[in-house]
């Protein structure tokens, strides 16, 4: 193991002290959020304590602090995944939001009847259903690459699914529902070749490895706040200037104009074209000092350290009869998928629940991903870095007492 106190760390995180139905928390549902630790809370409650005010548009010292640490909070997220400009960040509500604004953005500005966008077969719906909405707006056509029952994509089809009609590639960058890690690079050399820009949904991405879009060279890149420890409704799409100078707003209203006459409007430069409104200040704020935390520790230790987690629930999870995995990818992350004989996932992830172990349960909105397997969902543990070895122990020996009661 590497140096790093686990112990320490998690009483950074006051929620873990909580109790369930009288049982210590074990919590493993860290795939749909991750909880936040005292310095994000802090920084949040500092925001309304201290310097609370709606920012861009004052003259006074409030609004200039504000305006100061939201502006701040831009920058701390262009190091973190390395972008050439701080206006290239988008500050969003999240994934979705940022997915849905390029659909819209992108779509109206590029997109017409019988162009095709490529996904693949293992997003979130909010990489989906953005694009099929688009699809009955404008007339484009929605093409996905398959998947092997490993949970990997099928490579070898992308020659093929990249033709001259393909005019945005969008794809996860590991996958929600079974922690494969997706080839991102390659297929962004691949569709770069072709001369097709590409979109990385890094939602499940951003806490466990290192994000440089300029290394990666994708296009758009977009992420969510509430899984890297920060708080929830702050997003991020990072986009290539030059993409985002060419696209036509998502939203109209405040913050995002130069000049409004009833004759006409003209907007503003880079990023607020994209952020009509008064933005989240506070939750940028939080998002910085989430960044913060995490680099603090050090995302090669983070993954390290989840990795050896992955290892060892998986070893022990297989004690159990009757158990099948789903997501067994060579490269995935610290998600696991599985299901125990006939029983209902929803079943064990109730009982779990009354022994105070909390694991996520359904199809984790990737309802294709679920169709092709044949089944109706799994049971999902996904890892932090806050989480332990005898957490583990305890998911794993939860998990035999249920399927006991079953038979």
């Amino acid at each position: 193991m590497m140096d790093i106190n686990i112990e320490q760390i998690r009483q950074d995180f006051p929620i873990l002290n909580e109790t369930v139905h009288g049982k210590p928390l074990a919590y493993f549902d860290n795939a749909a959020t991750t909880h936040k630790p005292k310095a994000v809370i802090d920084a949040v409650s500092e925001v309304y304590q201290k310097y609370n005010s709606n920012i861009h548009r004052g003259v006074h010292h409030l609004s200039n602090v504000c305006t100061q640490a939201h502006e701040n909070a831009r920058k701390t997220v262009q190091n973190f995944i390395n972008a050439d400009h701080s206006h290239e960040i988008i500050f969003t509500r999240g994934t979705t939001e940022s997915i849905n604004l390029l659909a819209h953005a992108f779509g109206e500005t590029f997109l017409q009847a019988g162009d095709e966008v490529l996904v693949s077969q293992l997003e979130h719906h909010s990489n989906i259903v953005p694009w099929q909405l688009l699809e009955k707006r404008k007339g484009i056509k929605l093409k996905y690459i398959p998947i092997n029952q490993a949970g990997e994509l099928v490579i070898d089809k992308l020659d093929e699914l990249l033709t001259s009609k393909t005019k945005l590639v969008a794809i996860a960058h590991i996958s929600n529902a079974l922690g494969t890690i997706n080839p991102i690079k390659a297929i962004i050399d691949k569709a770069h070749s072709k001369d097709i820009p590409v979109m990385i949904d890094g939602a499940q991405a951003i806490q466990h490895t290192k994000v440089d879009v300029k290394a990666l060279d994708c296009d758009f890149y977009v992420f969510s706040g509430h899984k890297l420890y920060a708080p929830t409704g702050i997003g991020v799409l990072y986009g290539k200037e030059e993409w985002l100078n060419m696209m036509e707003p998502y939203q109209g209203g405040g913050e995002m104009i130069k000049t409004v006459s009833f004759e006409g409007t003209t907007f503003n430069e880079l990023p607020f074209k994209f952020e009509a409104g008064t933005p989240d200040f506070s939750g940028s704020v939080g998002l910085a000092a989430a960044i913060d935390y995490v680099n603090n520790i050090g995302l090669d230790k983070i993954a390290h350290y989840e990795h050896e987690l992955l290892s060892y629930a998986t070893k022990r999870l297989a004690e159990i009869p009757n158990i099948r995995f789903f997501g067994t990818a060579k490269e995935k992350t610290s998600v696991i998928s599985f299901l125990i004989g006939d029983i209902h996932p929803f079943d064990i992830g109730t009982m779990l629940d009354k022994l105070g172990i909390a694991v996520r349960t359904g199809h984790h909105c990737a309802q294709p991903l679920m169709q092709y397997y044949g089944i109706p969902g799994t049971i999902r543990a996904s890892f932090a870095i806050y989480n332990t070895m005898d957490e583990i122990d305890k998911l794993v020996d939860g998990t035999k007492r249920v399927a006991q009661l079953f038979g």
